[in-house]
């Protein structure tokens, strides 16, 4: 006489489990007015990058932060330069 409840698992999609390869970045242009909100920005308050898309219309916060790995981190440097 147990009337536990079943708890639901969420489902989940092929595109949930999808580990993202960094090879598979696309480079991401920004303007210049851009790229200097995001470096003083990135100055003043750091990695908080929805604060940082929170001024740049369009842009969300997983652009940004992937504008700033691929434009700071030695691989993707390289990768730039080619």
């Amino acid at each position: 006489m147990d009337n536990h409840r079943q708890q639901k698992q969420p489902k989940i999609t092929p595109l949930d489990s999808e580990e993202v390869s960094s090879t598979r970045w696309q480079l991401i242009t920004m303007t210049a007015q851009e790229e200097d909100l995001i470096h003083r920005m990135h100055k003043l308050i750091g990695d908080r990058w929805d604060l940082i898309a929170g001024r740049i219309p369009g842009r969300k916060p997983e652009e940004i932060e992937r504008y700033w790995i691929m434009t700071h981190l030695e691989g993707f440097a390289e990768r730039r330069r080619e």
